[in-house]
Parts: structure tokens; C-alpha cells; sequence
């Protein structure tokens, strides 16, 4: 029989294994404090130059973060390009000639680079940056948890199937939420992140007059039309009052508000845009938790479109 000495040591190690486990597992708003102090305001300036020469990159930005952690969660691997030997999610259906960005993200790498040399990761940064992008264009805030790793790889397969299609129905859009840990609350607050940013007309061919005017009935696929048409530039609750009218752009926005078990939410963000952007801060930082790489899992990238 083991002495009380050794009996303590084992519980005392096993106890010290799991709490270091489970530090490393968590996320933290000053992970990076010590490491890259300047990160946050690297992001913020490069954000706002972006922004300022396109307002729809801050739509755009937010996009591309819901996109990657929707697919094996918060880790990056949207960033990564196809090369020979690799395939990584842009190709999907559901990214293919839609999701952009890149370019902003990559540049925020190369400064944060110089600051902090491979430190940063890029989930954390295309985190940081859809959190800004909307603050410039009048959304509210969140606080960004941060510790995240990048993958090393990327899932075709998911992203075609996990994403949700703008002709889902509210069912479906319900289960898809639901599959990432996310309700029915997180998905109605989060759909409208649509307040801001344009669709292509291929997507929106049997909606209302919102997008008539761009999207003719044949032809012009690539056109785009305001998702928002009233303030298709400022992040506000006007996407809510669209739907009450019946003129969310995509099939899967006007399910939110069709007879089903979210229009009674829709009427209150329409009335109540501080309860929409407290909803829509909340849901941002719980899906921002989808299935985080930490400790020794993933990389830090030093470039976000290719593994090191």
C-alpha cells in the first residue's frame, strides 16, 4: 500500500496536471498582454484604414470570421489558399466567389508580425477584427477572448455542409445554430450582422422589391444589392424592420419573420435596438467559442494563407 506521502504526491500532480490542462483550454481578453501589448491597436488602425476605403469591408470582415468558425470552429482555416498539394475551404459553395477580406487580414498579420514576431494568431486576429469592423460602422462592442491557435488544416466537406444556404427555412437554420452550441436567440441576433454589407443577385432571385432594382430577373448574377437597403452602411436594427415588411433579401432572412416561432424576437429588435445589440454582443463572443485550438494544439501561422 502506497504511504500517505506518496498518496498526496499522486493527487497533488493529478490536480496540477488537470488545472494546467484547463488553464490552457481558456480563452482570456489579456492573453496576449505581456507577449504583444500593442496588438489590439495594430488591429483597430489597420481596421480603420480598411473601413475608411471601403465601408463594406467592415460587413465583409464579419463575414469571414462567422464562415470560419461555423466550420471546425475558431481556428483560422477559412485563411487558407489551395495550393497543389492542399484544399482548403474557399472553394466551397458557400464561400466561392463571395467571401473576401483576405487582403485585410493578411495585412494586420504582416503588422502584428513586426510588433510581435509569431505570437499572434490569425483566429485571434480575424477575431479582433470582425469586433472592430462592426464598432466602425455603429455596431456595439464585445469583449474578445483570445489564446486561439491556428490549424494546420482546413475541412472542404464541413464547410459545404455546415454552413447555413440563404434558402434554408427556419427549421433548418434553428438545427444548424444548434449544432454549433449556439439557440435560436443567438441565430436571429446574429442574422442581423445582414444589416450591413450586399449579396449577389444569383442568391436572391425570388426575393421582394429590396433588391429589384440591381438583381434583374435573368442575368447580372454578379451584381450586388444592399441587404439593408435603408442603411446598407451603418450597423443598426433596420434589418428587423425590413423583415416586418417582408423585404429581407435572402429566403433564409424573411424566415425569421414567416409565421414562426422568431417573429415575436424580430418585432422586439425592431423596436428595441439596444436589446438587439446587447443580444447580438452576446451571441458574437459564444460563437467566437466554437471549438477553440489552444495549448499545444494548432500554430501560430506566420503568414494566415499557408501553414508554416
Amino acid at each position: 500500500m502506497a504511504s500517505t506521502t506518496q498518496l498526496i504526491f499522486v493527487i497533488f500532480t493529478f490536480f496540477s496536471f488537470f488545472f494546467c490542462a484547463t488553464t490552457d483550454a481558456q480563452l482570456s481578453p489579456s492573453f496576449y498582454r505581456k507577449t504583444c501589448p500593442k496588438l489590439h491597436g495594430i488591429v483597430r488602425k489597420t481596421m480603420a484604414q480598411a473601413v475608411k476605403t471601403e465601408k463594406r469591408m467592415g460587413a465583409s470582415i464579419l463575414r469571414l470570421f462567422f464562415h470560419d468558425c461555423f466550420v471546425n470552429g475558431c481556428d483560422g482555416s477559412i485563411l487558407l489558399v489551395d495550393t497543389p498539394t492542399f484544399t482548403g475551404e474557399q472553394g466551397a459553395q458557400p464561400n466561392k466567389n463571395s467571401v473576401r477580406g483576405f487582403n485585410v487580414i493578411n495585412t494586420i498579420k504582416t503588422n502584428v508580425e513586426k510588433a510581435c514576431n509569431a505570437t499572434v494568431s490569425c483566429a485571434d486576429i480575424l477575431a479582433l477584427a470582425a469586433r472592430d469592423g462592426t464598432v466602425m460602422l455603429g455596431g456595439p462592442s464585445w469583449t474578445v477572448s483570445l489564446g486561439r491557435r491556428d490549424s494546420t488544416t482546413a475541412n472542404l466537406t464541413a464547410a459545404n455542409a455546415d454552413l447555413p444556404p440563404p434558402f434554408a427555412n427556419l427549421d433548418t437554420l434553428i438545427s444548424m445554430f444548434a449544432a454549433k452550441g449556439l439557440s435560436a436567440t443567438d441565430m436571429t441576433a446574429l442574422s442581423g450582422a445582414h444589416t450591413i454589407g450586399l449579396g449577389r443577385c444569383t442568391l436572391t432571385r425570388t426575393s421582394p422589391p429590396s433588391g429589384k432594382s440591381t438583381c434583374p430577373f435573368s442575368g447580372g448574377d454578379d451584381n450586388l444589392a444592399p441587404i439593408d437597403l435603408r442603411t446598407p452602411d451603418k450597423f443598426d436594427n433596420k434589418y428587423y424592420h425590413n423583415l416586418r415588411l417582408r423585404h429581407g433579401l435572402f429566403h433564409s432572412d424573411q424566415e425569421l419573420f414567416n409565421g414562426g416561432s422568431q417573429d415575436e424576437l424580430v418585432k422586439s429588435y425592431s423596436i428595441n435596438g439596444r436589446r438587439f445589440a446587447r443580444d447580438f454582443a452576446a451571441a458574437m463572443i459564444r460563437m467566437g467559442n466554437i471549438s477553440p485550438l489552444t495549448g499545444s494544439d494548432g500554430e501560430i501561422r506566420l503568414k494566415c494563407s499557408v501553414v508554416n
